[in-house]
C-alpha cells in the first residue's frame, strides 16, 4: 500500500464515522444552546460548527428539535448526573455534598471568567412554555434530580421523621436555591450569588436535620 493510497483509506475511515459525527453535532449543538440559546441557533449554524454538510446533518437529526431531545437525554441529563446527582449520593453527608459542588461550579466559573448558566434552567426558562416534547424532556431531568435529593434528604435525621411530600418539598427547594442563584450569577456575570446561596443553604440543611 502507497503512502497516498493509505491517507485516502483513513479519510475515508474518517468521512464514514456516523457515530463520531453523530456525537461531535451533539457536542457543538450543546455548547451553541448554550452559548446563544436554542431559537438563536439555527441548522446552518450546526452545519458550520461541525463542518459537515446539511445533508449529514440531517441524516443524523432531521429537525433542530431532535437535535434538542438528544442534547437534553445524551448531553443535558448525563451532565446533571455528573454534577449534582453522584456527588450527592456520594457524599458522607447532605451538606457537605450540596456545598462541594456549588464550590465546584463557583471554581470553574472563576476559571472561565464568564458565567453562561445551567444548560438545563437556560433552555427550561426557553423551551417548557413553546414545546411539549422539549418541556417533558426537561421534565424528566428535572425529576431524576429531585427524586435524587429527596431520597438523600430521607436518609438524614431530619429527613427520616417527615412524609414523601416534605422530603420532595426539601429537594425542590434546593433545586430552585441553586438554579435562582445560578440565574442571577449569569445576569451579574459574577459567582457571588452561587457562594452566598451555598453558605446559607447548606445552613438550612443543618437547621432542619438534613444534613447528618
Amino acid at each position: 500500500m502507497t503512502p497516498s493510497s493509505a491517507r485516502h483509506k483513513t479519510t475515508r475511515r474518517r468521512r464514514n464515522d456516523p457515530e463520531g459525527l453523530r456525537a461531535r453535532i451533539l457536542d457543538q449543538a450543546a455548547k451553541l444552546f448554550q452559548k446563544r440559546g436554542y431559537h438563536s441557533t439555527s441548522m446552518h449554524d450546526l452545519v458550520q460548527a461541525t463542518n459537515t454538510s446539511a445533508g449529514a446533518l440531517h441524516h443524523h437529526f432531521p429537525t433542530k428539535k431532535a437535535i434538542a431531545l438528544a442534547v437534553l437525554a445524551e448531553r443535558i441529563g448525563p451532565l446533571v448526573k455528573e454534577t449534582w446527582i453522584d456527588p450527592i449520593q456520594q457524599a458522607a453527608a447532605l451538606d457537605q455534598g450540596v456545598a462541594h459542588v456549588f464550590n465546584e461550579i463557583v471554581l470553574g466559573i472563576k476559571k472561565r471568567r464568564s458565567v453562561l448558566g445551567c444548560p438545563l434552567n437556560n433552555l427550561a426558562l426557553e423551551l417548557t412554555l413553546t414545546d411539549r416534547d422539549l418541556r417533558q424532556g426537561i421534565e424528566g431531568i428535572f425529576s431524576e434530580w429531585r427524586s435524587v435529593l429527596a431520597e438523600r434528604i430521607g436518609r438524614t435525621t431530619g429527613g427520616a421523621g417527615v412524609g414523601e411530600r416534605e422530603r420532595v418539598a426539601a429537594a425542590n427547594f434546593v433545586i430552585s436555591v441553586y438554579s435562582g442563584a445560578m440565574n442571577m450569577a449569569k445576569a451579574t456575570q459574577s459567582p457571588g450569588p452561587l457562594a452566598d446561596a451555598a453558605a446559607l443553604l447548606t445552613q438550612w440543611l443543618r437547621e432542619h436535620h438534613f444534613a447528618e
